[in-house]
């Protein structure tokens, strides 16, 4: 009896051990189809959902979604602004080769993912974004010369950026920014710039010398013009002043005044020559003399008169 029940408490164990393991199978399976069926869109992206390789119109959000496990699968697309940096090759309009490098930011519109998933795939930045930012910098420097290239830079990538703009539209793609990063030209052409900048730098240098020097002579000048007419108004104002001095004092002379002032300044000693016409002093000598010589006549003329007479 005791032999039986050991025999029969084995192979209950050994009939067990399969439904254990199929249970856990089962357990495994479900996790992973439940796994399978729920998918996270990141922020900024959207969800392209494909059954059994067709992609299907509608897109995911961005969010928690469930899927059909196994027969579903979901293509991430970033909707984020991206860059994409490159370098181009293209010849100005005076046939100077031009090695640009430039960067352009893009970012593809939510509802444009499925779309550009299933006529383009993941590989979009090579497909639509290169050739045509290669075309635009080769349509777009054919019209400038290769100095207007870097004078006008600004304008130049704002052209380029309407060009991809309008080719890339279409398929969803948004240009967000084009950016020239750098123009490079041939080593004789750089040299060339170089020998312009540097001449154009030493002519101004010049006419600004000039310039400064043609300002000093002038400034000197107006000093120059400025101290003569200050020069004329004084010698003017002296003669002016001297002129009513004069007045002043010829106003104020009288004979008896210049005779006092003879006298006053006369030191007592006569001349040892004088003239009448230039007196050292005059004391009215001169009328009593005339008065003298007109008496003596009138005393001569009488004895003739009485001699002639007798």
């Amino acid at each position: 009896m005791s032999e039986e029940k050991v025999i029969d408490i084995g192979k209950g164990k050994k009939s067990k051990a399969p439904m254990i393991i199929t249970a856990i199978v089962i357990v495994v399976l479900v996790l992973v189809a439940i796994l399978a069926s729920v998918k996270i869109v990141p922020a900024g992206c959207t969800g392209v959902v494909t059954t059994f390789g067709e992609v299907s119109d509608t897109s995911l959000t961005e969010g928690l979604h469930f899927v059909i496990p196994f027969a579903q699968k979901v293509e991430i697309i970033s909707n984020k602004i991206q860059i994409y940096e490159a370098t181009a090759d293209a010849v100005s309009n005076d046939m100077q080769a031009v090695n640009t490098k430039i960067a352009v930011n893009y970012r593809i519109r939510s509802e444009a993912s499925a779309s550009i998933f299933r006529e383009i795939g993941i590989d979009y930045k090579d497909v639509i974004l290169m050739p045509t930012v290669q075309e635009g910098m080769k349509s777009v420097c054919a019209k400038y010369n290769a100095e207007q290239l870097i004078t006008k830079r600004a304008s130049v990538a704002d052209e380029i950026k309407t060009e991809l703009e309008a080719k890339v539209n279409d398929y969803g793609i948004e240009i967000e920014k084009f950016n020239i990063v750098n123009f490079d030209f041939s080593k004789e052409f750089n040299e060339a710039i170089e020998a312009k900048q540097v001449a154009e730098q030493n002519y101004l240098k010049t006419k600004t010398e000039q310039n400064q020097a043609i300002v000093v002579a002038e400034a000197e000048a107006k000093k120059k013009v400025i101290a003569a007419e200050a020069d004329a108004k004084a010698i003017k104002a002296r003669a002016d002043a001297q002129a009513d001095a004069n007045k002043t004092i010829a106003a104020s002379l009288s004979p008896t005044l210049i005779q006092y002032q003879i006298v006053e300044r006369w030191n007592g000693v006569l001349p040892k020559v004088a003239s009448s016409a230039n007196p050292l002093i005059s004391l009215d000598l001169d009328d009593e003399a005339s008065k003298t010589d007109s008496s003596t006549p009138s005393q001569n003329t009488a004895p003739a008169q009485s001699q002639s007479n007798s």
